[in-house]
């Protein structure tokens, strides 16, 4: 009985003093933030922010544990199509996207699903051809069921263009879905044998998915992702399909891979490559991708806008822009705007003015006190300051720009400013007159709005 309460007294100690050093650390890490943080001759910009993100957190990748850095697979032209509200773009349409695709350095792309008709199928050879022919680094996939008659269409674009083509062959392994469709996980694992031993024996890569794996039991993720990797394959795709799962969740199942699916089987996690795809129906889609890179994920999956099923999968735009304000990737993503733009224009899919970055009202605004920020810093000549004073995102870094807008809200400065970016003179009388135009708006005036009162004022 002593020795149990003396391993006690010195759990409590131990977990008193971890305590202690965590709060220290905090504290070392705030002193040394606000230090930073003092204005003086000799401040730099990123001394103007102090960043509590960065407090107590840390993200390290030991890349001798994975088969390559942090890629993403962009399934706007495959999965987000499935969006009940998407239109499917021509042909032409669909090599621009992937166009874009390449230029923003994406490495993966789902092209379709052949089996779903000669006219996919033939789109799909399309952009083999332009990819081939265009010599670009990105590596086309398409989704096939487990079935062998899925996987033929893949095996012949294989031997036309010369070059892999992933299958990516998913199969629902929840405990609702198998009740729902009366099947048993051994007919799961010999439907997933037939089919990917095929793809295997036919020279084609395969991502093995488990559809809603985040509502799966852990002896059937277990025993299906280990038999295939035993028929040879080195890609696993872990799924959020019902936008089911919390941040914490993510982590818990990614190390649940990691530790009991690849290791126990006896592989390196270096040898598989795990990939991660999430939905949105939660609205978590963006926070659980950044979870899983955290937590070791090696593909990132996603769309543009976020368009998909229901509500659609996680955001690839947003997670891109996330990513690269914390530093995990150096991608050149000035053109990220223009992709999203082409894909709100050739899907269809919405484009809130107020979506995160890519909205219309992202980097704009009316408000007096906002705008007379931004305007000093803009008049400093610094466009750093001017990005970041009202933003927690530079608009620069995606092909943005900040805008002034004069409406109920602003201030003279504004009008001012708006009045000398569209070359003319701020007069006293012009700026008295359109502020007591702007203040009887019911909201922001439009360009050709302020240009009207402009010119009523004039005549």
């Amino acid at each position: 009985m002593r020795r149990k309460s003396s391993q006690r007294s010195l759990h409590l100690l131990k977990k008193r003093n971890d305590s202690s050093f965590r709060r220290i650390q905090t504290v070392i890490a705030h002193l040394k933030n606000r230090a930073e943080c003092q204005i003086g001759d000799s401040m730099d910009e990123q001394n103007l922010i102090y960043d509590w993100n960065v407090v107590d957190y840390e993200y390290s990748r030991d890349s001798a544990n994975h088969p390559h850095g942090v890629w993403f697979d962009d399934e706007t032209l495959r999965d987000g199509l499935q969006s009940p509200s998407a239109l499917n773009p021509s042909i032409d349409q669909k090599i621009e996207l992937l166009t874009y695709m390449e230029k923003l350095g994406i490495q993966k792309v789902d092209l379709g699903l052949p089996g779903a008709g000669p006219f996919h199928l033939e789109h799909i050879d399309a952009m083999l051809s332009h990819i081939k022919e265009n010599d670009f680094q990105i590596r086309p996939g398409a989704a096939v069921r487990t079935l062998m008659h899925d996987i033929e269409p893949l095996v012949d674009l294989q031997s036309k263009h010369e070059m892999q083509i992933q299958a990516s062959a998913f199969l629902g392994t929840s405990p609702i879905r198998q009740f729902t469709e009366g099947w048993t996980m051994d007919k799961l694992v010999s439907t997933m044998e037939k089919a990917v031993s095929y793809a295997v024996d036919n020279d084609i890569p395969v991502m093995f998915v488990t559809e809603d794996t985040t509502r799966s039991k852990p002896e059937d993720v277990k025993l299906i992702y280990q038999r295939a990797m035993e028929i040879g394959v080195r890609r696993l795709c872990v799924c959020d399909t019902c936008g089911h799962v919390t941040p914490n969740g993510v982590k818990q199942l990614l190390s649940f891979i990691d530790e009991e699916v690849i290791k126990d089987a006896g592989y390196k996690r270096s040898e598989i490559e795990v990939n991660w795809h999430g939905h949105q129906d939660r609205g978590l889609g963006v926070a659980n991708n950044l979870a899983a890179v955290e937590a070791g994920a090696d593909v990132i999956h996603g769309t543009a806008l976020g368009v998909g099923e229901r509500a659609g999968n996680a955001p690839l735009d947003q997670t891109l822009v996330n990513l690269s304000l914390m530093g995990v990737i150096n991608n050149d993503l000035s053109l990220l705007s223009e992709y999203v733009q082409k894909a709100n224009e050739y899907i269809k899919v919405p484009l809130p003015r107020n979506y995160p970055v890519f909205g219309q009202d992202a980097f704009e605004t009316g408000t007096g006190v906002h705008a007379s920020a931004v305007i000093k810093a803009i008049r400093k000549g610094d466009m750093w300051l001017a990005d970041r004073v009202y933003s927690g995102v530079p608009a620069g870094d995606f092909g943005l720009e900040q805008v002034i807008r004069i409406g109920h809200m602003s201030g003279r400065s504004n009008i001012i400013h708006w009045l000398e970016s569209n070359g003319m003179e701020a007069t006293d009388e012009l700026v008295a007159h359109l502020f007591e135009v702007a203040k009887s708006q019911p909201r922001n005036m439009e360009d050709h709005e302020v240009r009207t009162a402009i010119a009523d004022f004039q005549s």
